[in-house]
């Protein structure tokens, strides 16, 4: 493995001399110049691993070499030396971005500190995450052996997507393998968990049951309604808890996290139900038989969510709470400019609802371009992918203006989606539903070991189109494909994104309540 190495310019060198006698015993290469001047030639020629400035130097100063330092070399982690603890000096050395920060006299141990900081932090942190889930995976397995409750599956959830993103640029390939097979393990369990509840929650018949689509509005966003706070709730359609926690850290620049919880969305996890039952309050086939003209069916033409508004101020009159609302949804880049500009004229209203439906356009894009597919090879790369959207997007422009404002903040959404892998075969007619997680009609041939079948939808407080129409659901990674061109339809839907199923990435979903700075 070659050497670090070092450059350090300091006008007093000289003195410094015991402490790079120091580091080349240590085994690092250093270059020690007397100038700014003399570093940014230095760096012409050579490359570096590090450097150490000192901030006070004659002719050029520090802060002029670390800026000139950084136009060719804006990655090079640079490190602040100086004698002086000025706030404008830090300030101005900081918003050049160092790496680090270090006052005169400096000793040898602090030196070796900053190298390990700077050099090695990635790796140690990779090794400690490694460990720290070696020590877990134990734990956690024995867990889901236990009796397990709804807010038991919701921290198991969290504690493998903290581990998956810690993990996501390990190189050891052994252990992200564990992680995957025993997040495997556990969709397993969950779905056998939600089968076996789902109908009581829903029908009241279980003594404790978790928030759902239709009980959100009413459970966690009314309540904040009446502090009198105004309150913006940004709905991010198809928003995995995961991705949550990859923009946590960008918001949080602006926001701080008040509460962090997990609901549970209803079946199917798509938006004409999910999302449908939320601003409802109400399952989809009550909304069918109270708001007839609020609801339509699959094979229907048009937007199956275009009444989002109406059902939302129809909850709010149900629950007695007679606010000032604005709805806005936002399906392109011109629609969250023109938001963006106008953003300021809602600010005195009691509940703003933002709809944001660029993740779902990019699991549906992802399936349909080649180059988003390179793009998001995997579960971190279809992350890195949305991260990247996010800190160039107007919602991200939208939640920076809001941090100057008085407002609560709501970030959620209506449901997830899974990498499926899986197929599972299925026979129907021609007016089947085109969705690859649930399928619903009056003639479908499947196994009924393979899928969470509901012979009687009613019961699940799901419409039907005729007496005998039932829905099937796949579950885990799977996904449904017809037996005609079965080998085709299996290898170009596999390793896609997918929703409407059952699975804890389409279930286990963020609600994020958040304060400004």
């Amino acid at each position: 493995m070659a050497k670090v190495r070092i450059l350090w310019a300091d006008d007093e060198i000289d003195l410094l001399k015991p402490h790079i006698i120091f580091l080349e015993e240590k085994g690092y290469d250093v270059d020690a110049v007397n100038s700014g001047d003399e570093a940014i030639d230095l760096l012409t020629e050579h490359t570096y691993d590090i450097v150490f400035l000192d901030e006070q130097m004659p002719g050029l100063s520090g802060i002029e070499t670390l800026e000139k330092m950084k136009i060719t070399n804006p990655n090079l982690p640079i490190v602040m030396i100086t004698k002086s603890e000025e706030e404008t000096i830090m300030e101005d050395a900081i918003g050049s971005n160092i790496a680090d920060y270090l006052i005169k006299p400096v000793k040898p141990s602090q030196i070796l500190l900053s190298l390990k900081r700077n050099l090695d932090n990635r790796k140690l942190s990779e090794e400690k995450a490694t460990m720290s889930y070696q020590q877990q995976f134990r734990q956690i397995s024995m867990r889901m052996m236990d009796r397990m409750e709804y807010n038991d599956w919701a921290d198991i959830y969290k504690e493998l997507v903290a581990f998956e993103i810690k993990l996501e640029r390990s190189d050891d390939e052994g252990i992200i393998e564990v992680l995957n097979m025993q997040k495997k393990e556990a969709n397993s369990n969950f779905v056998k968990f939600y089968q076996k509840h789902y109908k009581d929650w829903l029908t009241g018949q279980a003594k404790e049951k978790p928030v759902l689509s239709h009980t959100l509005i009413k459970e966690k966003v009314i309540p904040i309604l009446d502090t009198k706070k105004k309150v913006f709730l940004l709905l991010i359609d198809n928003l995995r808890f995961d991705q949550w926690k990859a923009i946590q850290p960008i918001i949080e620049q602006y926001f701080r996290v008040r509460n962090e919880s997990i609901y549970y969305s209803i079946l199917p996890t798509t938006t004409q139900y999910a999302r449908n039952s939320l601003f409802a309050g109400l399952m989809p086939n009550e909304i069918k038989k109270r708001f007839p003209n609020y609801w339509k069916e699959e094979d229907e033409d048009g937007s199956k969510n275009q009444f989002e508004e109406e059902l939302l101020l129809q909850q709010l009159k149900m629950n007695g709470r007679n606010v000032k609302v604005s709805y806005n949804k936002v399906l392109n880049l011109n629609a969250g400019k023109k938001l963006f500009e106008n953003i300021s004229n809602l600010t005195d209203n009691d509940l703003n609802v933002i709809v944001y439906n660029f993740v779902d356009m990019l699991s549906h894009a992802r399936t349909e371009m080649e180059i988003i597919r390179e793009l998001a090879d995997d579960e971190p790369a279809y992350r890195s992918l949305m991260v990247s959207w996010f800190e160039h997007s107007s919602l991200f422009d939208i939640i920076k203006y809001l941090s100057g404002q008085d407002i609560e903040l709501i970030i959620t959404t209506d449901h997830g989606s899974i990498k499926v892998s899986d197929p599972v075969k299925i026979l129907g007619d021609r007016n089947v539903n085109s969705n690859l997680r649930y399928k619903f009609g009056k003639s479908l041939a499947y196994d009924e070991k393979e899928v969470f079948e509901m012979k009687y939808p009613e019961e699940y407080y799901l419409p039907k189109v005729n007496v005998s129409t039932r829905f099937v659901f796949t579950r885990n990674d799977e996904f449904f494909a017809y037996p005609n061109n079965y080998n085709y339809y299996a290898k170009y839907y596999r390793n896609t994104f997918q929703h409407g199923g059952l699975s804890m990435e389409e279930i286990l979903i963020p609600f994020v309540t958040l304060s400004p700075k």
